[in-house]
Parts: C-alpha cells; sequence; structure tokens
C-alpha cells in the first residue's frame, strides 16, 4: 500500500508489531501521525466529521501497518522465535487473568455478593476455542 517492509524491522523487544529502522519509516510514522492531530485540531464542517475522518485515517494507518507486517521476510528461525514468544507472552496473560478473576470474586464474596466480571471469562473462554480449532485444523491438515 503506502509504506515499504524495508523501512521497517520486527517489534521483537517492547510489544508487537514494527519499527521504523531507516529514515523513510520514521518519515512514515511522523507523516500519519502528524494527519491524525491535523484531523483533530481543524474545525470541519458539520459535527462527526472530525470523527469519521479520524476513523478513516486510522483504519488506513492500521490496514497499512498490517500489510507491511505481512510482507517482511521472515525465515524459519524468525517464525520458531516468535511462536515461542508468543506462546509465553500468551500463558502470563491467561495466569494473570486467572488470578484476577480469583481475586474479584474473593473481594466480591466477602462484601456479600458474588460478581465474576463475564468480560474477563468470555475472553478465556475465546482464547480455549481459539486454541481448540487451530488444533484441529492443523491435525487435519497433517
Amino acid at each position: 500500500m503506502l509504506g515499504k517492509p524495508q523501512w521497517f524491522q520486527r517489534r521483537k523487544y517492547a510489544g508487537w508489531g514494527i519499527y521504523p529502522k531507516t529514515y523513510q519509516g520514521w518519515l512514515y510514522l511522523c507523516v500519519l501521525v502528524a494527519g491524525l492531530l491535523l484531523i483533530q485540531f481543524i474545525n470541519w464542517p458539520g459535527k462527526n466529521t472530525s470523527t469519521i475522518l479520524m476513523f478513516i485515517w486510522a483504519g488506513v494507518f492500521v490496514l497499512d501497518t498490517l500489510d507491511i507486517m505481512i510482507r517482511m521476510p521472515r525465515d524459519e528461525r524468525d517464525r520458531l522465535h516468535e511462536a515461542f514468544a508468543e506462546r509465553n507472552a500468551l500463558w502470563v496473560m491467561v495466569i494473570v487473568l486467572a488470578i484476577g478473576i480469583a481475586y474479584r470474586t474473593a473481594q466480591s464474596m466477602l462484601s456479600g455478593a458474588v460478581y465474576v466480571e463475564p468480560v474477563i471469562i468470555i475472553a478465556l473462554f475465546a482464547g480455549l476455542a481459539a486454541k481448540a480449532a487451530t488444533n484441529i485444523y492443523l491435525d487435519k491438515k497433517d
């Protein structure tokens, strides 16, 4: 689309996504962020024009970032390292969510009314369903 994969490198240590490695990547990032800021500070005619333009600009930014990430070349070692890192991050998130559910449940039981946040439970079961579906797909693919 707009950006080129050679302008970026994979973000390994601080989250997910890409990181600019050339001046073109930094310029690309600055132009996109400046566009978001510009949309907010201009007085547009109409009540929701600024919001609509912001969603369109952010949508282009997200789609282009995903396109760049897909087109970035990776060898088998990069894929394996990324898979291990993703797996470990997922386990930590699941453990923290489970501890959070246990804490909130115990806290609500002490106050007399048992309440568990449904979104967190849905997230855990959605992760379980995604894992099961992936394993079924991969078993049938082999």
